[in-house]
């Protein structure tokens, strides 16, 4: 048997294949993702099988682009007899909200609850649940999974969730979340199995598109940069992070209406805002332009700050894991970061760190002299959510 892993974006779909022994979720038989489903868009599927990668055009198939992904996905899995036979789809779906701490059999209740939570991150909710609606017409006989990017954060205690306002808003559910929590399952669960260390103060950083940082205790997330939304903490790709409230209060009395500030925040800030380039890191690595490398300054600024805060949080620091596009990827950030973290200890070995790039496991790159362990860990959610569709579909 497998769990089918999604991701259902605005315009991308990615999908994995996991295998499972018993409950035990394996390396994925089949991987890809499918592109252009933006209205409009023209999609394209690219799936790698048994070491081969392999490429369609879905431009001549009928309905909308996302129904031709579907039809696409279900043409491939039907094509290729050898693969297991499917025993669930697991979603990753960013907000469970208040109501839900831990992954979740979806049927109509549910999915009308998580709606609810859609204006809490419009750039992946409606995406991610309308995903599911298309999987559970699609797939009628799967049992559809929900696992959520909030649920790691559980554990976080009251006085660091709630924000310093009036109850009854607290108690309507206005108080901090977290998001990439199931990025950050995988980092913690792949560093307890390489460190002995890793049940000290870890701090981990999920640097990409969106980004955040996370501080765990015995594997246990204590404190996260983001909030009651996707919004809040770092700079990320398109989203401004932090930001004074002030602000928001001077642009209403400016006229600035709900959608021109959604807009603003969500789309149109953070390394692109900054920069006037580009929302992507390695786009403005390779600028000339005093703006990109200002833009990339602030998001390498604002991920030290975020450091100390977090590691302030839990007494300290022992462990530092670099996760997402940009931590997996950027060795001069990761570099950067390190050298205003020595403060606390943080010493990474040049040619390591360096080596640590487009790697598919976890790597430590801590020069000999730290006193904090140093890792990258290219992380999985999907695998994640897979092993929480098999432990809730078969027990």
């Amino acid at each position: 048997m497998a769990i089918l892993a999604v991701n259902a974006g605005s315009s991308t779909l990615k999908f994995a294949v996991h295998p499972l022994q018993g409950a035990t979720v394996h390396d994925p038989d089949l991987t890809g993702s499918i592109q252009g489903l933006e209205p409009g868009g023209v999609p394209s599927m690219a799936w790698t099988w048994q070491g081969q990668r392999h490429t369609r055009a879905l431009t001549d198939d009928p309905g909308t682009p996302f129904d031709r992904a579907l039809q696409a996905l279900h043409a491939l899995l039907d094509g290729l007899p050898t693969l297991p036979r499917l025993r669930a789809v697991a979603h990753r779906v960013v907000h469970g909200g208040q109501r839900y701490h831990a992954s979740v059999r979806v049927d109509a209740t549910v999915l009308e609850q998580l709606e609810r939570l859609n204006s809490l991150a419009p750039l992946h909710q409606p995406h991610n649940l309308a995903g599911i609606r298309a999987f559970m017409a699609s797939f009628p006989d799967l049992p559809q999974v929900a696992c959520f990017d909030t649920a790691f954060h559980a554990t976080i205690a009251p006085a660091e969730a709630q924000y310093a306002l009036p109850q009854a808003l607290t108690a309507q559910g206005v108080r901090r979340y977290g998001f990439h929590g199931l990025s950050y399952q995988f980092i913690m669960a792949t560093l307890l199995a390489r460190s002995a260390r890793a049940r000290g103060r870890t701090l981990m950083a999920h640097l990409g598109n969106g980004a955040s940082l996370c501080a765990a205790l015995d594997g246990r997330s204590q404190a996260t940069t983001m909030g009651f939304s996707a919004l809040d903490g770092l700079v990320m790709g398109t989203r401004c992070g932090a930001i004074d409230p002030g602000v928001l209060l001077y642009l209403l009395e400016q006229g600035w209406d709900h959608d021109r500030i959604q807009a603003l925040l969500y789309r149109q800030s953070g390394l692109l805002g900054v920069s006037g380039i580009a929302a992507d890191m390695r786009t403005l690595r390779a600028s000339p332009a005093p703006a990109a490398q200002f833009a990339i300054d602030l998001f390498t600024r604002r991920v030290v700050r975020g450091a100390g805060e977090l590691s302030a949080c839990i007494g300290g620091l022992d462990v530092l894991a670099f996760s997402g596009g940009i931590g997996e990827n950027d060795s001069l950030l990761r570099a950067q970061v390190a050298e205003r973290l020595a403060y606390l200890g943080v010493r990474v070995d040049a040619a390591l760190n360096a080596q640590a790039v487009h790697g598919r496991h976890a790597q430590a790159i801590h020069a000999r002299d730290s006193t904090v362990e140093v890792w990258v860990v290219p992380t999985d959610e999907g695998r994640v959510a897979a092993a929480e569709a098999a432990a809730l579909v078969l027990g």
